[in-house]
């Protein structure tokens, strides 16, 4: 392999996750280097069906009409022997596909010929984890040459690298959108701040509570405001005490009832630092992923409660006493101690600790 050629293919390769589609640069500078008229990167994570791969590609493609099939039925009939391939050994089409074996001939005439696929090399890789690649390069006329080979396996170990790598990002990436789906149902979002309160960077839940929320907003200058001047004392005393205080404890503070906004300030962790950022502090906030009406009428639907009964439910489910509760709702203590005990009978709940729980456990916090 060249210096300058080998340069350009190996930064393209270290490139291609970064890119969309992905190592299309790659790809691109492979079938230019060996004058092929097509090159392709498939993966094949385990567990899935024969027939799902992910399948990056430089040139000409076979028709669509062959690709339909192919995914169809024709993947059933392929004899190429992908998975008894050796590692990192480069295969010609010969010694993949035998034109002598009737099966292998008919697949070649059916699939290989009318892509143009009349010349090949193929290597495969397997990563740690089980996940299967394959590096093609295709050609309709002419073989390909002994330095092609040669190209192709001196990329073995740089790409099985990659690859590796790229799978533990992948997997990564994989458990952080679903621990993000699960935050995100439960209504949770977060925002970093410096010492003074700006804003470094937040989640899209986050992000979202800023725009929409109408309590809670990001001013002109990048600092994090509060629509209560009171909310917005204590959010600043709460970042203070947090940046200069070795053992400072969290700090919680509701910012609404209706909807409900609530968050907690913590010191940030300095071992778990954003690449762009250094946050002094984490301000986790919490909102209802729907108003106080909407989730009284869950209330209803899930407990058979009466609707003076469930907006005192919801209300003594946000951690509100006998006596707070009362006051939000316009009325006496003696009736909502009435209206309490046949809430309990209709949930089952045999105080108000449970209460809490039944609602707080409830599909009320995915709805």
């Amino acid at each position: 392999m060249e210096s300058k050629t080998g340069s350009k293919l190996l930064l393209a390769l270290m490139n291609g996750p970064f890119e969309s589609p992905q190592w299309s640069t790659f790809l691109d500078e492979l079938r230019q280097c060996t004058q092929a008229d097509y090159a392709s990167l498939v993966f094949r994570p385990p567990g899935l069906a024969t027939n799902t791969v992910f399948h990056l590609f430089s040139g000409n493609r076979c028709p669509p009409v062959i690709q339909q099939l192919y995914r169809d039925s024709f993947y059933r009939r392929d004899p190429t022997p992908y998975h008894e391939m050796n590692e990192a050994r480069v295969y010609t089409l010969d010694e993949l596909l035998d034109s002598n074996n009737p099966a292998h001939a008919a697949y070649l005439e059916a699939v290989m010929s009318p892509s143009g696929m009349n010349s090949a090399r193929m290597m495969r890789l397997v990563e740690a984890s089980g996940v299967n690649a394959w590096l093609t390069i295709t050609r309709r006329e002419q073989d390909f040459e002994a330095k092609d080979d040669s190209l192709l396996t001196s990329l073995e170990p740089y790409l099985r690298s990659i690859l590796r790598s790229y799978v533990a990002l992948e997997r990564e990436r994989t458990n952080a959108t679903l621990a993000g789906d699960a935050i995100h149902r439960l209504s949770f979002g977060w925002i970093t701040l410096d010492t003074t309160g700006q804003i470094l960077e937040t989640d899209d839940q986050g992000h979202h509570i800023l725009e929409k929320s109408g309590v809670l907003h990001r001013d002109p200058h990048g600092y994090l405001k509060a629509s209560s001047a009171k909310h917005g004392r204590d959010i600043m005393s709460a970042i203070t005490a947090l940046a200069n205080t070795a053992n400072a404890k969290p700090r919680a503070i509701i910012l609404s009832r209706d909807p409900w906004l609530d968050m907690l300030l913590v010191k940030a962790n300095r071992d778990v630092i954003s690449a762009t950022s250094v946050p002094a502090v984490v301000a986790y906030v919490h909102s209802d992923s729907a108003s106080a009406t909407d989730h009284c009428e869950q209330l209803i639907q899930l407990f058979d409660l009466l609707p003076s009964e469930a907006r005192l439910a919801l209300a003594l489910g946000r951690g509100m006493n006998i006596t707070d509760a009362a006051q939000a709702l316009s009325l006496t203590v003696e009736s909502a101690r009435t209206y309490s005990k046949k809430i309990y009978a209709k949930m089952g709940a045999r105080g108000h600790s449970d209460l809490v729980l039944f609602i707080q456990r409830s599909i009320l916090q995915i709805a």
